[in-house]
């Protein structure tokens, strides 16, 4: 998974690279506007079924069939639902600069196309066939930076181009994802009852999803809206980049998912002990990503351009964050796997709707400053609160059982 993650981190840095220094930060700045705003609600399509897919099929893969079946038919509901719901909003939230068609555009590529790839990337995923997941992954980056190149080569980089190529290259990606799994992993099975059954559940985990991206995206679109194009280009640009370092740990995160929900079994004292000992290993990591960004940061300009020098200030502002993630993604999975996920999803829309007051109040002052500020501030709450939750459960957890221990012996002697 790092080895695939490693090659689509090339691809995505090239694309982006290329993507950045044609549009410039305003153009830029309304392509990342419209792609946050989509993506606060792009965890709503299938409806948390992919992690309940993972869930079923780690711990029984004879379940594999019908769980995929159920992903693929609830990502097509839920992504056509979304799509209507998503458009007028999105026109009356986003400034009028954008153009309604490129708005659409995004709006099809990642709520009704894209999620496919991903869906298919989840089947493999499932069964730990990371290898192909990896590998799907990178003919996605693959088939984007054609498409910028293309658009480059063409002496068009404007964002409508970019739109147009953003939607084809979804679309070529998600065919042949698909392709692979039907024939790779076999046909799927449909069971309306497991749906109707499941979705509360898989609610807590859109949810969860949608929160988390609330409080790493909402920025963007928001300083679109309440700064302006060129600040939102800036600050995207930075905070693409920060999501670029962080691909290592992202790839851990997936290999070991499935293990969080088999150590599961056994409680929250398991999965801690499972994340903290893969924190163990990646934390140095982060760490020294933390230092380099510092470092290196007057280097991004002379790469993206001399409209976007304001990076070099921004990507050190937000170089902690690596290590902010790190720390609680790891806690977060540990109370997904013990069963946890409510919890989870409380911490994350608490935060989330904590990140949303925070931006209201400082990005018309600040502009994207306040929107760094606010991003740390809620990564090092988020760390903080789900940390003190997962001991706070794991000690009432403990309890228990030394009662029920008690209870057993007191049986015992009275026998």
């Amino acid at each position: 998974m790092s080895l695939g993650n490693g090659v689509r981190l090339v691809f995505q840095a090239l694309y982006f690279v290329l993507m950045a220094r044609s549009l410039g930060p305003r153009q830029y700045g309304m392509f990342a506007a419209v792609v946050a705003a989509v993506a606060i609600v792009s965890p709503f399509v299938g409806n948390g079924f992919s992690s309940l897919m993972i869930r079923r099929v780690a711990r029984d893969r004879t379940e594999f069939a019908e769980a995929f079946g159920n992903l693929l038919f609830v990502t097509l509901f839920s992504g056509l639902l979304l799509s209507v719901l998503l458009a007028p909003a999105c026109r009356v939230l986003l400034p009028r600069a954008i153009p309604s068609l490129v708005i659409a555009m995004v709006i099809i590529s990642d709520l009704l196309v894209f999620p496919y790839v991903a869906a298919a990337g989840v089947a493999f995923w499932s069964l730990e066939r990371l290898g192909w997941t990896a590998a799907l992954n990178v003919f996605a980056s693959c088939a984007r930076l054609i498409g910028i190149v293309a658009i480059v080569a063409a002496h068009g980089p404007t964002v409508m181009a970019w739109s147009v190529a953003y939607l084809v290259t979804a679309a070529l990606a998600s065919l042949t994802a698909i392709g692979c799994a039907l024939r790779l992993l076999g046909l799927p099975k449909l069971s309306i009852l497991r749906i109707r059954r499941d979705l509360r559940e898989g609610c807590t985990f859109s949810v969860g999803l949608s929160a988390q991206t609330i409080y790493n995206d909402i920025d963007k679109t928001m300083l679109a809206r309440l700064g302006t194009l060129d600040g939102a280009g800036i600050y995207a640009a930075a905070y693409r980049l920060i999501d670029v370092a962080f691909v290592p740990v992202s790839a851990l995160l997936s290999a070991a998912y499935p293990g969080f929900f088999r150590h599961g079994r056994k409680g929250i004292h398991a999965t801690i002990q499972y994340g903290s000992g893969l924190l163990k290993h990646i934390m140095p990591y982060s760490l020294c990503i933390f230092a380099a960004l510092i470092v290196c940061a007057p280097v991004v300009p002379w790469i993206l351009g001399r409209e976007y020098r304001e990076v070099a200030e921004a990507l050190r502002w937000l170089a902690v964050l690596p290590v902010l993630k790190t720390l609680h993604y790891f806690c977060a999975d540990s109370l997904t796997g013990a069963g946890y996920q409510v919890y989870r999803t409380i911490i994350q829309v608490s935060v989330a709707l904590f990140n949303i007051l925070v931006n209201i109040r400082i990005i018309p002052a600040y502009g994207w400053r306040g929107a760094a500020w606010s991003s740390i501030a809620t990564d090092g709450l988020l760390a903080v609160t789900l940390w003190l939750t997962a001991a706070y459960l794991a000690r009432s957890s403990q309890v228990r059982a030394d009662d029920s221990s008690h209870v057993s012996d007191a049986s015992c002697i009275q026998i």
